[in-house]
């Protein structure tokens, strides 16, 4: 527990030696201990070598979210959202470099798509995650996409940090953010950021349906309808979550 707290709340990836010198564990055993936490999926290594919390341990947190007050009172708005559009809502929070859905309300015509509560999904090529990450600030987020690995899911996926920053800007200026089928063919959304008074919950809401439905004129009509359950959530969220006392 000491090692994941170590890596996890480190503000950059900590190699080895960081971890060593910060520890007061045996270099051999120190190893050791990393190994088994890589193995067991609750840390993982990038391409340089640098400890990073794992995907495991992101699920093990997602199924904790997934109980908690914020869920609870994101679901009134999610399902005003869902009877407003008739499409399938999504609410996710952004840990690391991945977005967790959190909760999802299908819509009256369901449609066979990855997420799922507890999920996890690249946040550069997903409405809610890049929704999440606009609620960074600039250094946060140049770190964040300096360690990003731009895999082509799909032909519409960034593949560069330039082209992703780009969006980012965009959708802070607008506030709200589309996916073009970006990490899966045929799905397109519509998403809008989350943030906490104290930045400690970094989320966003989204509809999401078949391109063939949701059209970009069809995106552009949902978009107020998302930021407004956004912002509605976030003044709840900072009203009961808020910093006490």
């Amino acid at each position: 527990m000491t090692l994941l707290d170590m890596v996890a709340l480190s503000d950059d990836a900590m190699r080895f030696t960081d971890i060593l010198a910060r520890s007061d564990q045996p270099r051999g055993t120190l190893h050791r201990q990393l190994t088994h936490l890589v193995e067991e999926g609750l840390l993982e290594t990038d391409r340089e070598g640098r400890y990073l919390t794992g995907i495991r341990l992101l699920h093990l947190a997602s199924h904790s979210w997934a109980r908690n007050q914020f869920r609870n009172l994101a679901e009134p708005h999610l399902r005003r959202l869902q009877e407003q559009t008739g499409e399938t809502v999504h609410l996710g929070v952004l840990r690391g470099a991945e977005v967790i859905y959190l909760d999802k309300v299908e819509g009256r015509q369901s449609v066979r798509m990855y997420s799922q509560i507890g999920n996890a999904s690249p946040a550069y090529c997903t409405g809610v995650g890049k929704a999440a990450l606009s609620t960074l600030d600039d250094l946060s987020l140049q770190r964040l996409v300096d360690t990003l690995d731009f895999h082509p899911f799909t032909e519409h996926t960034h593949l560069s940090a330039a082209s992703l920053l780009a969006d980012i800007a965009a959708t802070r200026l607008r506030g709200h953010t589309f996916d073009h089928e970006e990490h899966e063919r045929g799905i397109c959304c519509v998403a809008a950021p989350i943030r906490s008074a104290d930045h400690d919950v970094l989320a966003g809401v989204s509809v999401t349906g078949p391109a063939y439905r949701l059209t970009a004129e069809r995106l552009e009509e949902c978009a107020p309808l998302v930021r407004a359950a956004a912002a509605a959530i976030t003044v709840d969220l900072r009203a009961r979550l808020g910093p006490r006392g």
